[in-house]
């Protein structure tokens, strides 16, 4: 009998809940509503559903996180840059870029949208990070998991990685949220309702140079982008040329969902009860909010200020869509657009500033790195 009792009582010793935390309980239900979001009400699925049971999987089994467990090793690709990298090629190779070489202009309304970026960085400083951990915490105004990851990295904020990663892509999920009522608030019903005239057609030529001169040029000025905006064109030339269809196809499909899981479920296992629940995970989450708002409105505002320059030709809800969130900020735009005028269709309008804003806060995130002599 003694040995059945003992043989139990192992039994139960090993089980989750004897290490299990209040902690551990708040993240698990956290996950819980984050699965909730994802598969019930449709919220960036492909994001939030790895990230939350990544989120799941480690408040209730830390030792996956541990050197030697699984999601250890995913993790180690984060760090490395490799899988932020390997995203922005395939969002490069799924992305069309016509918009915004039909209308350059979109290049100024996607730079407005950083200043959320800046904004958050000072704010960040008034918190009392230091000048590294600000402005790998403000890259979340960005809208852009990938960028966050990697200059956190690059910046050597390991010990921040794991909140700034959770904001950056919970507020990429939250687009369709957060958006709407500040690009309501900022424009009136006639702003909402101006339809823009059809964008010009471009041509193949275009579409295989622009790749190749934006990297040439944005590297050049800004060697340490190139992880980035390298892979982001490289992705885009396999589109564009016509002649690598099985790369498109493979970056665009198979290793980008492969990558997609891989860097999901390690950002959600380092949202453990310990990691996250203090006092700076809090001030990370805040400011990746506060920089997410202002570099929306501040894109709204640069977008009313090209309306009137224009005299009414820009519809100023596609300066929203400057954030780097692609492409849920374009489909944001034409959503709110189409509240007031459903034969209004403003996305491939929003495409422009959107591929933009990926550009910015890539030029953004270099821009830290050559400040800190990184």
């Amino acid at each position: 009998m003694s040995y059945i009792t003992e043989t139990l009582a192992n039994l139960w010793d090993q089980t989750a809940f004897m290490s299990m935390t209040p902690g551990n309980v708040i993240m698990i239900v956290v996950a819980l509503i984050f699965l909730y979001l994802a598969i019930a009400k449709g919220f960036e699925p492909l994001l939030l559903t790895p990230i939350a049971f990544g989120m799941l999987l480690v408040n209730i089994y830390p030792d996956i996180m541990a050197e030697g467990g699984l999601l250890h090793y995913f993790y180690k690709l984060d760090e490395w840059s490799i899988l932020p990298s390997l995203i922005f090629m395939g969002v490069g190779a799924m992305t069309d870029f016509g918009p915004l070489i039909a209308n350059p202009a979109s290049f100024l309304l996607g730079a407005a949208a950083q200043f959320g970026i800046f904004a958050a960085y000072f704010f960040a400083i008034a918190l009392g990070f230091n000048d590294k951990g600000a402005a790998a915490v403000s890259i979340i105004g960005g809208a852009d998991g990938p960028t966050s990851i990697f200059l956190a990295g690059k910046l050597g904020q390991t010990s921040l990685l794991g909140p700034i990663a959770v904001a950056a892509y919970s507020y990429m999920s939250l687009v369709p949220i957060i958006q709407p009522p500040i690009m309501k608030f900022f424009t009136t019903d006639k702003e909402k309702r101006i339809k823009m005239g059809q964008l010009r057609p471009v041509s193949k030529l275009e579409r295989i140079l622009f790749p190749i001169i934006v990297t040439i040029i944005v590297c050049l000025i800004l060697p340490t982008t190139a992880p980035l905006v390298g892979m982001l064109m490289l992705g885009n030339l396999f589109k564009e040329c016509g002649v690598v269809r099985q790369l498109t196809d493979t970056a665009s499909n198979a290793l980008m969902y492969i990558v997609v899981i891989f860097l999901g479920t390690s950002v959600g296992a380092t949202t453990s009860a310990e990691a996250f629940l203090n006092a700076t995970t809090l001030k990370i989450v805040l400011l990746g909010l506060v920089a997410f708002m202002f570099g929306t409105w501040a894109g709204v505002m640069f977008g009313k200020l090209m309306c009137a320059v224009t005299k009414g030709k820009v519809n100023p809800l596609i300066g929203s869509a400057g954030v780097s969130a692609v492409p849920m900020a374009a489909r944001v735009s034409q959503k709110v657009g189409a509240e007031y005028d459903p034969t209004n269709f403003l996305l491939m309008h929003a495409m422009g500033p959107n591929v933009a804003g990926v550009v910015g806060t890539a030029v953004a995130a270099g821009t830290f790195m050559a400040i800190f002599g990184i």
